[in-house]
This record gives structure tokens, sequence and C-alpha cells, in this order.
């Protein structure tokens, strides 16, 4: 498990749609392979059916006029809760270090998804992710250091998936683009299941989508302020202008090619909810 103090102060730092000033970089989950994960059969023609989680994209999560993804927390019916509780058994009994690995990509990406929705479902309403106080420890905030499933016998958490699974294996910063931890501060929740014909794809799509909206880069006079992911997991973006660069657009690539100064983080951590009148919100 990854140390506690570390999420600790990762949420600190959150407050929803609080604005820090740069150059301040707190400690965040640290990309810590867990090497039993590595195992995997190159020549596998396995793959993994992401047919309900496909359907459960479908049904409940809207792309607002806005450009941000949310979620009908509130209409979710229960037989698509036992749908997507038993499409979670299924990704828990999958022998995972049998698949290839694009393979694998695919099936952590969906898993830690729906099982981040799975947990909002639980213990909706709530105002934030972070009121979901089940992770170990006295202050804990949020469900990340929980083991919620089990996987070819070994427990495991969300920030496991994330920070031990598929940020030290894959090593591609794009990760953080389809991922999604139910925060309108984040990366929108993908449209469809992830599969190895569209790994690079949606995660390209979901690189542009973000750095190209206000939660990813602002664009003001005195500089640019940008998510506070991309300071959370500075580690991942070696070269922050140039991996921005790559897929800004207009204002945001010019001010990017000129020199503008980031000066400023954000992130907002209220849940990215649809009430029952189809608004944001809950």
């Amino acid at each position: 498990m990854l140390p506690f103090s570390r999420r600790q102060m990762l949420i600190a730092a959150g407050s929803a749609a609080v604005l820090l000033t740069a150059p301040a970089t707190l400690a965040a989950p640290r990309s810590d392979l867990w090497p039993r994960w590595q195992a995997h059969d190159a020549a596998s023609r396995q793959s993994v059916d992401h047919a309900t989680w496909d359907a459960f994209l479908a049904s409940y999560r809207h792309e607002g006029a806005d450009g941000v993804a949310r979620v009908a927390y509130g209409a979710v019916s229960q037989a698509d809760r036992q749908a997507l509780n038993d499409y979670l058994v299924r990704l828990s009994a999958t022998p995972v270090s049998s698949l290839n690995q694009a393979e694998q990509f695919s099936y952590w990406v969906n898993f830690y998804n729906a099982l981040t929705v799975q947990v909002i479902l639980d213990h909706y309403p709530v105002a934030s992710i972070r009121d979901i106080d089940i992770s170990p420890g006295l202050f804990a905030n949020g469900p990340w250091g929980a083991r919620l499933v089990t996987v070819e016998g070994e427990a495991l958490s969300l920030d496991d998936i994330e920070h031990r699974i598929l940020r030290p294996i894959w090593q591609d910063p794009r990760i953080h683009y389809v991922v999604n931890c139910a925060a309108i501060g984040c990366p929108n929740l993908p449209a469809r299941a992830l599969r190895p014909s569209t790994n690079d794809a949606m995660m390209d799509t979901g690189a542009i989508a973000y750095v190209n909206d206000p939660r990813g880069i602002a664009v003001a006079p005195n500089g640019l302020t940008v998510s506070r992911i991309y300071d959370w997991f500075a580690e991942d973006f070696s070269d922050l202008r140039a991996h921005l660069a790559r897929y800004a657009a207009g204002d945001r690539a010019a001010s990017l090619a000129s020199g503008v100064a980031i000066t400023r983080y954000r992130y907002d951590w209220a849940l990215n909810d649809i009430n029952s009148e189809g608004r944001p919100g809950n």
C-alpha cells in the first residue's frame, strides 16, 4: 500500500475550486511499481468483455455544454447497479496475468473507473468523493486507500491500480486523461470502455479535450492557470510545457509558444454529478 501521508497531502492541497499559486508542490502518490503485476502473456489473444461498462456509460454519462462529463448517479436503476457489480465481480475473477499488455491496460483503466463509480453509488449522495472516508488511517479522506477488490488473490485499492500498476508499468502521462476520480476538476470519464484497439486514440482524445478546457489550461493576462494534476504528478510530466504544447490549440498554444509563465494551479473536487432534474450538482 502507498504511504497514507502522501494521499493525505494530495487531498489537503485540493479543496474544491480553490486556486493555489505556483511553485508550491506538495507530495502526491508516487509511481511505485508492484512487480507482481508485470506478468503478462505477449502471445495471448484473450479479450475481456467490457460491454456492461459501455452500456452503463451510454445510459448515465452525459457531457454538458461546458464540456464536462457528468454522471447521473441518482438515476442509476437497481438493475444497472447490479449489472455494474456483476461486471466488477467478473473483472476480479479475470486471470489478468494471462492477458497481453494492451488488454491489461484496458482492463485496469476500465476497472478503476467502474470501481470509482460503484464507490460513489454505494455512498450517494455526497458532495465530493473526498467525503467517502473509508481509507485506512485516523484522518483518512476519500476511498483511495481502501482495499476494495481482490484480483488473483491480491487485495487491491484504487491507489494500487493507479499508482502501483498503471503509472509505473506503462509510464505514459496520458494515463491521467483516462482514469477518472469522479471530480469536476478531473479529465472526463471516457465515453466508452477502453479496448486495445482504442487505448492510444482515447488517451490522445482525453488529452486534447482536457488541455483545451479551462480545467486544464486557462489563459489570463498575468499567466497561465493549469490543473493541479500537473503539479501533483510532476514526475509524470518531465517537460510539462512540451507536453501541453503537444495538445494545445488556439490561444493556449500561442501562450505556451511565446513563453507565458504558468503562475497558478487549480482543481475542483466537487462531484461530477447530474441531479434528478438533469442539472449539475447533487
